[in-house]
């Protein structure tokens, strides 16, 4: 059963046309091995790559035991990206959740019954990291991407994302810790080879609800 994990009320997104929210730019890197560190890292081959599982917290002073506490494994699935209308619906059938990612129009009144007049960026109102472990993307059919990455640290602020254009040549590895939204195609439709830790946690960052904005996702090669 596929659920909304964001949990929106969307008639009530504010509206930025109308000032009760912002759009911030996010500026667009080519990525590369070097413009990934400390986000991530280069994937060659979906099936050679391997996730990093972050070993459970010490909770005082005696240590986790050598080989316990990353046993979760992992999973592998698929992860669809599709634009319908002027909204970006995501699938991740690895944990079997679906939500939306992103508006190609002001997201106060974006209508999935509309086209958008653009398609060369998205507004999107939330990020979050995987404190337990990593996850890879690789792109099917060759899609180039966009990923949304900002580096670990609670106190993330919407200025710290960078959008880095993949080709789709190639996956990325998203460290544990990384803020990041799913990958975002250039085109309405793409399919990801996902992998990701089996049992993993999630914490978010709300950029509308925190900051007062949205950050605006440019969809293009760098």
């Amino acid at each position: 059963m596929f659920s909304n994990f964001a949990g929106l009320d969307l008639a009530a997104m504010p509206s930025i046309a109308r000032g009760e929210a912002r759009a911030l730019p996010v500026p667009l890197v080519a990525a590369d091995a070097e413009t990934l560190r400390g986000y991530g890292r280069i994937v060659a081959s979906f099936a050679a790559a391997e996730v990093t599982i972050v070993t459970w917290p010490q909770p005082g002073w005696r240590p986790v035991v050598p080989g316990t506490g990353n046993e979760g494994g992992i999973v592998v699935d698929s992860f669809e990206m599709v634009r319908r209308g002027e909204i970006q619906h995501a699938v991740n059938h690895a944990v079997g959740r679906s939500y939306i990612t992103g508006w190609f129009a002001d997201p106060a009144t974006a209508s999935e019954a509309r086209q958008p007049a653009e398609t060369n960026r998205l507004f999107t109102h939330e990020a979050n990291y995987h404190p337990d472990g990593g996850q890879v993307f690789f792109p099917r059919a060759g899609a180039p991407f966009i990923a949304l990455l900002a580096k670990p640290g609670d106190d993330v602020r919407p200025e710290d994302f960078r959008a880095f254009y993949c080709d789709g040549s190639f996956g990325i590895h998203i460290d544990p810790g990384v803020w990041h939204q799913p990958m975002f195609p250039l085109a309405a439709h793409a399919a990801f080879d996902d992998k990701q830790g089996r049992v993993h946690a999630c914490i978010s960052v709300d950029f509308v609800s925190e900051f007062g904005c949205y950050l605006e996702v440019p969809l293009r090669a760098a």
